[in-house]
């Protein structure tokens, strides 16, 4: 306890209830390609609704990675996406006077908060050609009477009480988003987005205390567009000014009036440019806002259709040196779609150039599926699918169950496989690492290995045991971080044995180590160890097995014989 130099009693606390916490071990992630959404910045997406409807529908350009998304979403509930683009993509836009304004690069929430707008009145949210089915109108009271969306709101705008307070008026106005051209809702002409009573003071208040200010309105709440130069919004440069303004000058909020003529400004967006073919460069600039656990925790990464080169720098790059996540890669296209019957050569001559990694696991072909919202049929690579077997089966069990077979290995949403590997072929492409999948009769498509990149034969060439330390290596250390800067002696190294070893207990009684052992005290945190503030725990596992190898032997007996004499 604490020195007192006075008469006194002190109360202290003394923690001991330090446990190893449990940890996320299905937290899927990808970067790729996509139509909408915000471009290099991580979204966390629930259900294939989602997907839709913040990175929008698949086309020919984008479908191989959306319909991987989607694919990982039929078995789980929690995925990071990233977006990228190519370096011409530009978001579509609408000038002063209905016109075609300058073309703008607004990637995402923080590009628009640094840029400087000119000509734009509205902007699309996003970079892309679906930007140009857009229609953007505002509206204030002296426009209300004849502008042609008054229907779709209860009443005109006029003057807020935070206006009216300050001796302002008419700084409302409403705002309306259209799918000009059915490309968002299947429908011509459908309302997207309402605003209404937004106010054009950069200061206004709701009565919740939430910004009412239109372009604060926009940026926060709008699916579709932002507010670009908002002094395009009236012919006085007074927009954007804050309540105090308003007092000193009658009616400088009467917006889109120049000479008591009704203006609304907005109108069709155009010049929205797509660039969803990226560069290997492009794509790894999309995967590296995965690569700092401190800032972002992943399981389960996802290659989608990428090159080799894509996969490599997945595997090199992120899960190898996070070492708390495993890369999911499919083989080329090209080698296993329509080509012939040189499928397992061709994989066999990718892997001279893949990584060699437990840290990522190989499947063995593409998947013909159908993509419901372009009415055609597509190949699609599979690790999708089989980061999602994974994903699947920490739910159903735990993540040191193997993900193959016929009990937790059935693949969805497929048609078929882009080729069937012979028994041969596997035989050829598990020996590689690769883990072929089969069409089982009454069970469908089934994953049928469970082998990491690993070529060194040892416990870790198996994904359940590398996803088993994972776990143990995760969860533990973060436990471990309660030790940090406490004194090493006998106390600190039972409270970690006491902490660790319950946490082993549960794992061995749920099948995923046969036994362990915890080594914590003076043999390994010797005088030299601990006056060079170092803290050592060694932490012997014997991880469970998963059975890839199945001997039957049927023996005919004779009549007379009797089978306790011949028992195994």
């Amino acid at each position: 306890m604490p020195f007192q130099v006075s008469p006194g009693i002190n109360v202290s606390e003394i923690d001991l209830t330090t446990v190893v916490p449990n940890v996320a071990t299905s937290i899927g992630a990808i970067a790729g390609g996509f139509q909408w959404g915000p471009v290099l910045e991580r979204t966390s997406i629930t259900t294939e609704n989602d997907l839709v409807k913040v990175f929008g529908k698949p086309n020919d350009d984008t479908a191989e990675w959306f319909l991987t998304a989607a694919n990982y979403l039929a078995y789980s509930n929690n995925l990071l996406v990233v977006r990228n683009v190519g370096a011409s993509a530009k978001n579509a836009v609408v000038g002063d006077d209905g016109g075609v304004g300058t073309a703008a690069n607004v990637n995402n929430a923080t590009d628009y908060d640094t840029d400087t707008f000119s000509d734009q009145v509205f902007v699309a949210k996003y970079p892309g050609k679906l930007g140009d089915s857009l229609t953007a109108e505002a509206c204030d009271s002296a426009g209300f009477a004849t502008w042609a969306y008054k229907a779709h709101f209860d009443r005109a705008p006029g003057t807020s009480t935070d206006c009216s307070n300050a001796g302002g008026s008419q700084d409302e106005m409403h705002v309306i988003v259209i799918d000009a051209d059915g490309q968002w809702t299947g429908t011509p002409g459908e309302v997207l987005e309402k605003h209404a009573f937004v106010s054009k003071a950069s200061d206004a208040k709701r009565i919740d205390g939430s910004s009412n200010y239109v372009k604060n309105v926009l940026r926060n709440e709008s699916s579709y567009i932002w507010l670009g130069n908002h002094e395009e919004l009236t012919a006085l440069a007074d927009d954007g000014n804050n309540i105090a303004g308003a007092s000193k000058v009658a009616n400088v909020f009467r917006v889109f009036s120049t000479g008591g003529t009704a203006y609304t400004p907005g109108g069709r967006l155009l010049g929205g440019v797509d660039s969803n073919l990226l560069s290997p460069g492009e794509l790894e600039a999309g995967y590296a806002l995965f690569k700092t656990p401190e800032a972002v925790d992943v399981s389960l990464v996802m290659a989608g259709p990428g090159t080799i080169s894509t996969g490599n720098y997945i595997v090199d790059n992120i899960t190898s040196v996070r070492k708390d996540c495993v890369a999911f890669v499919s083989p080329v296209r090209g080698s296993v779609v329509t080509a012939g019957t040189a499928q397992t050569a061709n994989i066999s001559t990718e892997l001279d150039t893949r990584s060699d990694s437990s840290y990522a696991f190989m499947d063995g072909a593409w998947k013909y599926q159908y993509d419901r919202y372009n009415d055609v049929f597509r190949y699609v690579p599979m690790n999708g699918d089989t980061a999602g077997l994974c994903a699947r089966t920490d739910f159903t069990n735990d993540a040191w169950w193997s993900p193959a077979g016929l009990n937790r290995g059935g693949i969805k949403n497929i048609v078929k496989l882009s080729w069937e590997a012979t028994k041969a072929d596997r035989d050829e492409m598990y020996q590689l690492g690769i883990n072929p999948l089969i069409t089982q009769r009454g069970a469908g498509v089934v994953l049928w290995g469970d082998k990491t990149m690993q070529t060194v034969p040892s416990a870790f060439d198996r994904i359940n045991v590398r996803r088993l330390f994972i776990v143990l290596e995760k969860a533990i250390s973060i436990a471990a971080k309660a030790m940090l800067f406490e004194f090493n002696d006998e106390f600190t190294r039972s409270q970690f044995v006491n902490m660790v070893e319950p946490f082993l207990r549960e794992i061995q009684g749920r099948r995923g180590i046969t036994d362990f052992k915890v080594v914590c005290d003076s043999s390994n945190n010797t005088g030299e160890v601990i006056d060079t503030n170092n803290f050592v725990g060694d932490i012997y596992i014997k991880p469970a097995r998963s059975i890839n190898f199945i001997q039957l032997n049927f023996i005919a007996a004779r009549s007379d014989v009797s089978f306790s004499e011949i028992g195994g």
